[in-house]
C-alpha cells in the first residue's frame, strides 16, 4: 500500500505538470493492467523466450502484471521519456519485491519509442500512451513505428477510455474536434484492419477499451 501511494503521488504530480503526455490522473487500474498483459500471459511460447516491450510504463502499474505473466527466457524492455517516471521505475527495479527478482531480465530505456532501433522486433508490445492527447501526425507516426517494431505474428495491446474522445469533442472548439476526429480516423483504420480482440473493462475509472492488434 505504501508503494501504491508513492506511485499515486508521482503520477498526480506529473499529471499536473505534463498532462499532454501523462494523460490520466491515476495509473492504470488492475483490471486494465491485466487486460493489457493478456498476450504476455496467453501468447505462444518462443524458442529462447520472447522479446516484450512496454511503451510508456509510467510508474509501473502495468509492468508488474507483465512481469508476473512472463515465462522463463522472456526479456522485457521498458521505454519511458518522463524523467520522474524513469526515476520511479529505477527505484522499483532495485527495491520493489514485485520487480526486483526479474530486474536482470528488464532493460529500461530513458527515451521515446521513436528512438528505438527496428532491427530486433518484439513478440509482444504493450502501450500505455494516452493517444487521445497527441497530434494526429504523431499518432500516425506512432502506429507506423509500432508496426515496424512488432515481429510477424506478434501482438500490440493498447487502451483508450470509453466514450472520452466523443465527450471531449462535443465540448471542444472546432480545432480540437478536428484533432480528435483525426485520431478516431487513424485508430479506426488500424482496428478495422488488424484488431483481433477487444476487452471492455468496466472496473476502471473511467471504464476503458483494451485493443489487441496484429499486422
Amino acid at each position: 500500500m505504501r508503494q501504491q501511494w508513492a506511485d499515486y503521488r508521482v503520477f498526480w504530480r506529473e499529471f499536473r505538470r505534463t498532462f499532454e503526455s501523462t494523460g490520466a490522473v491515476l495509473p492504470s487500474g488492475p483490471a486494465v493492467a491485466a487486460a493489457l498483459a493478456r498476450y504476455v500471459r496467453e501468447g505462444e511460447n518462443h524458442s529462447g523466450g520472447r522479446r516484450i516491450l512496454e511503451v510508456g510504463p509510467g510508474t509501473g502499474a502495468v509492468t508488474g502484471h507483465i512481469v508476473r505473466a512472463m515465462r522463463d527466457g522472456d526479456q522485457l524492455e521498458l521505454v519511458e521519456r518522463n524523467d520522474e517516471f524513469v526515476a520511479r521505475l529505477r527505484e522499483r527495479l532495485q527495491n520493489d519485491d514485485a520487480l526486483r527478482p526479474s530486474a536482470k531480465r528488464i532493460v529500461l530505456h530513458h527515451a521515446g519509442v521513436e528512438e528505438l532501433p527496428e532491427d530486433r522486433p518484439y513478440d509482444v508490445i504493450v502501450s500505455g500512451l494516452p493517444l487521445n492527447n497527441f497530434s494526429v501526425a504523431f499518432v500516425e507516426q506512432l502506429v507506423g513505428k509500432l508496426s515496424r517494431l512488432l515481429a510477424p505474428g506478434g501482438t500490440l495491446s493498447f487502451f483508450e477510455y470509453i466514450a472520452v474522445r466523443r465527450a471531449k469533442a462535443a465540448l471542444s472548439r472546432q480545432a480540437e474536434r478536428d484533432r480528435l476526429c483525426g485520431i478516431a480516423r487513424v485508430l479506426g483504420e488500424l482496428l478495422d484492419a488488424h484488431e483481433i480482440r477487444r476487452d471492455r473493462v468496466l472496473a476502471n475509472v473511467p471504464p476503458a477499451w483494451v485493443h489487441h492488434v496484429r499486422w
